[in-house]
């Protein structure tokens, strides 16, 4: 066969179908690996039996939004190199100097806030990047951003001002049954949280735990996320430690609530605090550190507000992160609820959670998008069930907020720290903690002294000073209280 009939009898051979390189470049795809890439995408795709069109739509989706396709098992490589094609490092915006002056933002409860919290907001507000803030009354100092710190920014995510839990959260499950029967059968409730919850840095359950969200392809999305998969599912159903807890109580509505579905009464109520576990803390951990890498040009008292820009490939990665340490820290609280409700033989009648150490995308009343970061800080738009705990010995609210512009949407996450860890624990003697509990009527279970009720700020005063931010719904009276006498707050 002469060598131009051989060409013709390889062109009749060639799929009309075909995704070429050819083909994608007329439509518009560059040069470079990521052409490559899509190439390899669309046979494994056609041979498949994925027509053109599909094929071409999906090759598109992943290079129009890369972020979304990570953990696709075949576009996921040509998504990651569009990601690194599209971002960006060097953008004026987010290498501007700190502003000389603070922008203004509001404080709830000025009076109960130490100075250098108020320091850290400030700093916080210099960032070239930020564009609204508020301060909570439960605020103390933290990291970067203070506990109790909500900060919006314009197309950044700074992972110390989301923390170092991430989607620490809390969850009430309202039962419908007399809470009298925590005093008629004691030992069997505190025998149900003891055998069906593990707390303590580092703590797992000894083996693999089963949950929808262990299932969540972006599992796959990056290295890191794989290698966190595992100990995800060693550790699904725990506690930590710290501040961290699990309390059987008491919950009290003043009146018939409709939209909670409760009439007016007293209910037995199971009330936890936990979040991502070691997952969340390894995310942060490591994302934290290439957003100070990234910025070494802010100083000692700014520079745990690095940022990574929200198009960079370390933006978009910790983002996909931090939402399934999101999704995770829930499935946490859902499966150690589960496990105890069946021990006890019971069913929630009403559930009310919410996230805080988290980062969410808003429109702040002007319409404009924004990053808004909540320190230690619970969402309260219009409308919003949220979860204030007191302390070991003191009470919680379930509130419904009111959606304040200046408060952006946000209200207290807590009572809020009085003392750091080390001076509670010089100051607040044994027998003190455990004389404030048996008058309050409250069992512990476990819990050291840096969480004695005497280090905290009294509830009710960090309450009054929000009510233009929430309206109180119902409250929560701890009766059993299980914790670690592990101070870490992981």
């Amino acid at each position: 066969m002469s060598k131009k009939n051989k060409v013709k009898a390889m062109a009749a051979t060639v799929d009309p179908e075909a995704i070429t390189g050819k083909v994608l470049l007329a439509l518009g795809w560059p040069e470079g690996k990521a052409l490559g890439q899509a190439i390899a995408a669309a046979q494994v795709l056609q041979a498949d039996g994925q027509g053109r069109e599909p094929t071409l739509a999906r090759l598109d989706a992943a290079r129009q939004s890369p972020a979304d396709y990570l953990a696709d098992p075949v576009v996921g490589d040509l998504a990651r190199e569009c990601l690194k094609a599209a971002s960006v490092e060097v953008d004026p915006i987010y290498n501007a100097e700190l502003r000389a002056e603070p922008l203004p933002y509001r404080i709830w409860g000025i009076e109960g806030i130490d100075p250098a919290a108020l320091d850290q907001m400030n700093n916080s507000m210099r960032l070239p990047i930020t564009v609204a803030g508020a301060l909570m009354p439960d605020a103390h100092v933290g990291y970067g951003l203070p506990i109790g710190g909500v900060l919006a920014t314009d197309g950044a995510v700074i992972p110390y001002a989301v923390g170092v839990d991430i989607a620490c959260r809390m969850r009430l499950s309202v039962f419908e049954i007399s809470p009298i029967v925590l005093g008629q059968q004691k030992e069997r409730f505190e025998k149900a949280l003891v055998n069906n919850t593990r707390f303590g840095a580092g703590v797992e359950w000894g083996g693999r735990q089963e949950d929808d969200v262990l299932d969540d392809p972006n599992w796959e999305a990056t290295r890191l996320l794989h290698g966190l998969h595992e100990k995800a599912a060693r550790q699904l159903g725990t506690s930590g430690s710290g501040n961290h807890f699990v309390d059987l109580g008491e919950f009290s509505l003043a009146q018939d609530d409709p939209k909670l579905g409760l009439a007016a009464g007293n209910y037995l109520a199971l009330l936890t605090h936990s979040g991502s576990r070691g997952v969340g803390f390894k995310i942060a951990d490591v994302y934290s550190k290439i957003a100070r890498e990234i910025h070494p040009e802010l100083d000692k008292a700014t520079a745990y507000l690095g940022w990574l820009n929200m198009n960079s490939e370390a933006g978009q990665e910790y983002w996909l992160s931090m939402e399934l340490a999101g999704r995770f820290a829930a499935a946490n609280h859902r499966v150690i609820h589960q496990r105890i409700a069946k021990a006890l033989g019971l069913k929630a009648a009403v559930v009310v959670e919410n996230h805080h150490n988290f980062a969410w995308r808003e429109r702040m009343a002007d319409g404009r998008e924004v990053i808004v970061h909540r320190k230690g800080a619970t969402p309260a738009a219009p409308g919003v069930l949220g979860v204030i705990p007191g302390s070991m010995g003191d009470p919680g609210y379930v509130v419904r907020g009111r959606g304040s512009a200046d408060g952006l949407n946000s209200a207290a996450h807590g009572a809020g720290r009085q003392m750091s860890r080390n001076k509670a624990m010089e100051s607040i003697t044994k027998t003190m903690r455990d004389t404030y509990l048996r008058e309050k009527g409250v069992t512990l279970l476990g819990g050291g002294l840096d969480e004695a009720p005497q280090a905290y700020k009294r509830i009710n005063d960090v309450i009054a000073a929000q009510t233009d931010l929430v309206e109180i719904v119902g409250r929560f009276k701890p009766r059993i209280v299980l914790m670690t006498d592990d101070p870490r707050d992981i």
